[in-house]
């Protein structure tokens, strides 16, 4: 067991107050959240959290980790290009061990900025898989097949393989995008939900040549041509939504589906600003990711709170836009929920011990008025001291426990960046 005292805590259920007091994990599990009381069972580390703050880790419901060997690489340029011209021929050249390499990679970023699950659409699921237990960081696979009905074969052979590969690990129903596959899959896809009553995600209306595109292809935008083929029976959902209007936002309403938006990377393309101030109003579930690392830069949940956050400000013309907190929540509980983790959401007696520690003695938190929107408006990656997943401490004022040395990562990366990429 592990014992921390003399904490905040923000355990994220409503109404979002921080308390104080102490928390206690026992193995993979949150054993004990409250005062300090008179008898304690014996632990086998005690920690002084000195008034910082333990709170949920971050997920991040959209990524594509291994994409870190293409980071900094093809800049200044709209999606289409990047992804036809500059992506997918590199992507070729990628091996399983290559896929193995770039996602530790990305695991180092994850967890020193207080991620402890991602969502990850990529090549070489069983090197994503790999990568994860080792590190013992959560990854949710989810399908990324492109094409015909045909291909849906090795969907469903991965969802079989990976569905329970690993306490931390599990597998979605997914599918790239409508714009790279045909109806033939998509109908063989919404079959197989059915069939297994699982949820199906997908890249969504990130771009309006996307959005347009399959309004002339279906008659219909990709929102609503999904659900009239009944692909979202059970639930699923969508990545960037950012082109969704109404009569989209109803369908994500009524199904129950998340949105997952990405700001940095829709930004950075300039695909557009996804109606977030909407997306809450109108009751659409929301969640959080970075997308790849070579589309954003960074794989950093900070980022996307702020940046997603005053976005929607600018887009609307009202400082009043959104709530800062919605975008916290939106990162840590709407991101694992998103995810199907139900069991790592909030802080509670019973969920697992997913969480961080926040060093809010850090100037740029400083003073204390309101801590979950200064989290999203003043907060920045290096103010996470302390992440723990499955009740294990797998990052600690910049030491790693992951069982590989960042020195030793970064070296085997860079060997295999310089062979895609020259």
């Amino acid at each position: 067991m592990i014992r921390f005292y003399n904490a905040r805590i923000l355990t994220m259920e409503e109404p979002l107050n921080v308390i104080t007091g102490e928390l206690w994990t026992d193995g993979e599990k949150i054993a004990y959240i409250g005062d300090s009381p008179a008898e304690k069972p014996a632990f086998e580390r005690e920690i002084d959290v000195n008034g910082n703050l333990l709170m949920p880790s971050f997920k991040n419901a959209h990524t594509h980790s291994a994409m870190t060997f293409l980071r900094s690489f093809a800049e200044d340029v709209p999606l289409q290009t990047w992804l036809f011209e500059k992506v997918f021929p590199y992507e070729d050249r990628l091996t399983a061990e290559d896929v193995y390499a770039f996602d530790r990679l990305a695991i180092l970023e994850y967890l020193a900025a207080g991620t402890t699950a991602f969502f990850d659409m990529y090549f070489y699921p069983e090197s994503t898989v790999q990568a994860a237990i080792e590190s013992g960081i959560r990854a949710v696979l989810c399908g990324s097949v492109s094409g015909t009905a045909k291909d849906v074969e090795r969907l469903e052979d991965q969802f079989r393989r990976y569905r329970n590969a690993h306490p931390r690990v599990s597998y979605r129903l997914g599918f790239h995008a409508e714009y790279t596959s045909d109806e033939s899959l998509h109908r063989e896809i919404a079959k197989l939900a059915q069939a297994e009553k699982e949820p199906v995600y997908t890249h969504i209306s990130e771009t309006r040549s996307e959005h347009d595109g399959c309004i002339e292809r279906h008659g219909a935008s990709p929102a609503q041509y999904f659900e009239s083929i009944g692909m979202w029976e059970y639930g699923g959902g969508g990545f960037h939504g950012v082109w969704f209007d109404q009569a989209d936002r109803a369908v994500f309403q009524r199904n129950g589906l998340w949105m997952v938006s990405c700001p940095c990377s829709n930004a950075k393309l300039a695909s557009g600003i996804a109606p977030i101030k909407e997306y809450l109003q109108e009751g659409v579930n929301l969640a959080l990711g970075t997308d790849g690392a070579a589309s954003n830069n960074a794989l950093d949940p900070f980022r996307e709170m702020y940046l997603g956050t005053v976005l929607q400000k600018l887009r609307t013309m009202d400082a009043a836009a959104i709530p800062a907190a919605a975008m916290l929540k939106a990162a840590t509980v709407g991101s694992a929920r998103a995810m199907g983790l139900h069991d790592c959401d909030v802080l509670a007696e019973g969920k697992q011990a997913d969480l961080i520690l926040i060093d809010l003695h850090a100037a740029n938190l400083q003073p204390l008025h309101h801590i979950p929107e200064s989290l999203v408006l003043s907060g920045d990656r290096s103010n996470v001291k302390m992440t723990m997943c499955a009740g294990k401490i797998l990052y600690e004022d910049g030491v790693y426990h992951i069982g590989a040395s960042p020195e030793e990562i970064l070296a085997d990366t860079e060997t295999r960046i310089k062979r895609l990429t020259e």
